[in-house]
């Protein structure tokens, strides 16, 4: 799926990204800061941005691009208003955690590391959360679930309809 950035709806940011650029581009070092800036500020990356971003910085859209697909903190989609991720450590799997991860994919109808075309949900696996003892574990933003089963995954998706 592809989402469609618009330029026109974010001048405003797009104007702070172009002010934070002229205060780094000259300093060694600044396309990290950069990209973090126009993360923030966007959510995420955007193909045009990446290239404003090279243009300002003048510097060769693959090095930017280079940069950005190296560092796993950066996503070139648009992240969901829920992010429900799923843990996927020894524990949690071996618990079930794989099952529940396909089932929130089937019933949200995106596939790992996506995002719903309404952008309400995204889905990623992660690694340990930390609550071995109460796997299969996830979390929905900053809300903890703890010894989820594949049944409960429609009554979680329903709190954040």
């Amino acid at each position: 799926m592809a989402f469609t950035f618009n330029v026109e709806e974010n001048k405003d940011k797009i104007n702070d990204l172009c002010n934070f650029i002229d205060e780094k581009k000259d300093i060694p070092g600044a396309l990290m800061p950069v990209l973090q800036k126009a993360q923030t500020i966007f959510g995420y990356l955007p193909e045009e941005i990446l290239d404003l971003i090279a243009k300002r910085m003048k510097i060769f859209p693959a090095k930017v691009f280079g940069v950005a697909t190296f560092y796993s903190q950066f996503s070139f989609i648009p992240k969901g208003k829920y992010k429900v991720a799923v843990c996927m450590g020894t524990a949690c799997y071996v618990k079930g955690a794989q099952e529940i991860l396909d089932e929130f994919c089937n019933r949200i109808g995106i596939e790992v590391g996506g995002t719903s075309e309404d952008l309400k949900f995204s889905v990623v696996q992660t690694r340990c959360i930390g609550e071995c003892n109460l796997a299969p574990v996830l979390t929905v933003n900053e809300d903890v679930y703890a010894y989820v089963k594949k049944s409960e995954v429609r009554r979680i998706l329903r709190k954040y309809k």
